[in-house]
């Protein structure tokens, strides 16, 4: 009698978090009105807070935090680096004018935190980098920002600056363009990357189809320095 041979649960598991994070990395783009990039990042990670596309994905190799120095929401020089060091911080690449992702990814991060103590809300940072810089001004991007919440840090200034620090996030951004319409369309990613403060690291990813659900439950984690 001919048997299959029995899988191994615990190596299927991982096979399965291997696949699927290979395909989360290698789609780092989403363009609203045209064709998204894609994003060159390292393609071992476990999906340590679940084996859905719906968890965060827990990364084998963690990012290094990029090296960015851009203009915030009240037109002074923000060093991402240095301001961001020693917190837990969230990072998105959007910009203002996206009709869906953008907003919702923004809003259901600031649900959960809004549901944090004070005091981890407070060492949370959240970090915004646009997109379109052109568009998105310093005084249009915190406006916008202040309707998710007032704390929010959104960062605008150089796009080949920004791109190249999405780029080192395994995002690639592509400059706005116009349209056969006279439309703008800009890119933005698709990803949340959580920074934790022991090495400034990127150790978790999240895509955009994560609901409130699963940052409300990771952020109490991710706040206190910890995976999720």
């Amino acid at each position: 009698m001919h048997r299959t041979p029995r899988r191994h649960p615990r190596r299927t598991r991982r096979a399965l978090g291997l696949a699927l994070a290979a395909v989360l990395l290698t789609a780092g783009t989403a363009a609203c009105g045209g064709s998204g990039g894609s994003g060159n990042a390292p393609a071992s990670a476990d999906t340590g807070t679940g084996t859905g596309p719906k968890q965060g994905v827990v990364l084998d190799n963690p990012f290094d935090k990029p090296e960015l120095v851009l203009t915030d929401t009240d037109g002074e020089t923000y060093d991402l680096v240095e301001e961001t060091e020693g917190h837990p911080t969230l990072i998105y690449f959007g910009y203002t004018r996206c009709p869906d992702v953008c907003p919702l990814t923004m809003s259901n991060i600031a649900v959960a935190k809004s549901k944090l103590p004070e005091a981890e809300q407070e060492r949370l940072r959240v970090v915004f980098v646009t997109s379109d810089p052109e568009r998105d001004t310093p005084e249009s991007l915190g406006e916008w920002l202040r309707a998710q919440d007032p704390d929010f840090i959104g960062l605008t200034g150089d796009f080949e600056k920004i791109q190249t620090g999405a780029r080192s996030l395994g995002i690639s951004l592509e400059p706005p363009v116009e349209d056969e319409n006279g439309d703008i369309v800009s890119s933005h990613g698709t990803q949340v990357l959580a920074f934790l403060p022991k090495d400034d690291r990127a150790h978790v990813l999240y895509t955009e189809d994560v609901p409130v659900e699963t940052y409300e439950k990771d952020l109490p984690a991710l706040a206190q320095g910890k995976l999720p």
